[in-house]
């Protein structure tokens, strides 16, 4: 096989060292040369380590993905160095075959020939960007687990108030709850004053759903906890949204850009860019971007049988937001086209794949506005409900099938019935 970095260096990294090989091709020679050492992960050797690359004139670094392990070593090596983040899969040992040396000479080894596809890994500003946008992400999980919890208190204490309003956090509901917390009497004519709106036509159901309960003083406490953490919660997420603004600010021309694909919002705009980047040479094309986010079916096929082609667990930040911009874009009233399309896809392959499919598109149209810079504006836009010849073909082929009928069933003679062929596209 061809040799595609003479000089690389195999790396095998841990929370406290790591063990690197540096793998010296000389032209005309078979063998490889191999050094090796083991340095700590303390910034002091991370530096020495650097310094044993640049002697030995090794530009050319591998490392394994091995949590967050890898990233005190990539920060003080990208300025010169050129580092591979290798994803498990592609530099696994064989059971029974491994220990840190032989891990980190397999990883130069395969490297070194080119076999080890690197990991997209963005700029600094993007990642710091993406640090902030991800910690939002486990935040509005934890604040919508923090909901079921606080609804949760009153289903167990015979309190169906759920099954009556809408939102258990609506500003009518939120009031009932907070009257059954810091009251130790129920008044049924109280608590239909607390209504508002809609609900007030629900009130002898609101009243219903409450009378009777039983609410121990100590479950009263658990509730008020919870609530009180559901609040600290969307202060904190206001505190990030206000830093992660900061952050974006270099980033508003492509912002705008996203801001013009139907289903878009300024929240799910910047979560993309913190994904992506926005330099998308770093993919090459739009199926590398959508492979890499986990949005295209799986090839598994042996002995001629196509097995399970299923998408891959990639992506688990950006997946879950394209998904959810899909699924706005499918119900924007101003701008049906991402609906015709679902609907269609959806008739053959279900809504489950049909949304899939709708966010690939939207990913796809993400690509080629950041590698051109233009406006969301599909080719077929115009063009989306049916080309008017694909119209008069339809129209044909459903005459066709209504005069065969007819003349199968004896009602006209074949040489009555006359249909013109569709004029050619």
């Amino acid at each position: 096989m061809k040799v595609v970095y003479p000089i690389c260096c195999g790396v095998d990294v841990h929370k406290t060292f790591l063990v690197a090989t540096i793998i010296t091709t000389i032209r005309g020679d078979i063998t490889p040369h191999y050094q090796k050492r083991v340095f700590s992960t303390f910034n002091k050797d991370i530096l020495a380590f650097k310094a044993w690359l640049l002697e030995n004139n090794c530009r050319d670094v591998c490392l394994e993905s091995t949590g967050k392990y890898w990233v005190p070593v990539f920060n003080l090596l990208e300025d010169s160095i050129n580092v591979t983040i290798a994803n498990p899969k592609w530099v696994q040992a064989v059971k029974g075959l491994k220990n840190d040396k032989m891990d980190s000479k397999r990883t130069g080894n395969l490297f070194r020939l080119g076999l080890v596809p690197g990991s997209f890994i963005p700029c600094k500003p993007i990642r710091i960007l993406r640090e902030f946008t991800r910690y939002r992400f486990k935040l509005v999980y934890c604040k919508s687990s923090e909901k079921n919890r606080y609804q949760n208190v009153f289903t167990v204490c015979n309190i169906a108030l759920d099954a009556v309003v809408s939102d258990m956090f609506g500003k009518s509901a939120l009031a009932i709850t907070d009257y059954i917390l810091n009251s130790n009497t129920f008044d049924p004519k109280y608590c239909e004053s607390l209504l508002l709106g809609r609900l007030k036509a629900k009130a002898e159901d609101v009243v219903s759903s409450i009378q009777g309960f039983q609410m121990a003083d100590e479950q009263k406490l658990r509730a008020k906890i919870i609530l009180e953490h559901y609040d600290f919660l969307l202060s904190q997420i206001q505190k990030l949204d206000e830093a992660i603004d900061a952050l974006a600010a270099p980033f508003e021309d492509f912002i705008s850009l996203l801001l013009t694909i139907p289903g878009v919002k300024r929240t799910s705009a910047i979560t993309i860019i913190s994904e992506i980047g926005t330099d998308m040479s770093e993919f090459g094309s739009s199926e590398r971007l959508c492979s890499w986010a986990g949005l295209t079916p799986g090839n598994n096929e042996s002995a001629g049988k196509k097995k399970s082609v299923k998408i891959s667990r990639a992506g688990v930040y950006l997946k879950p937001m394209l998904v959810q911009v899909a699924l706005a874009a499918i119900k924007d009233k101003t701008n049906p086209y991402y609906r015709i399309k679902f609907e269609r896809i959806a008739k053959r392959r279900g809504k489950k794949r049909a949304i899939i499919a709708i966010a690939r598109m939207i990913l796809t149209a993400i690509f080629h506005m950041f590698s051109t810079g233009e406006a969301w504006n599909p080719s077929d836009l115009q063009q989306v409900d049916m080309p008017p010849a694909l119209k008069e073909k339809e129209l044909h082929t459903s005459l066709k099938r209504a005069a065969d009928l007819l003349i199968l069933h004896g009602v006209v003679n074949k040489d009555a019935i006359l249909l013109k062929e569709p004029r050619s596209a």
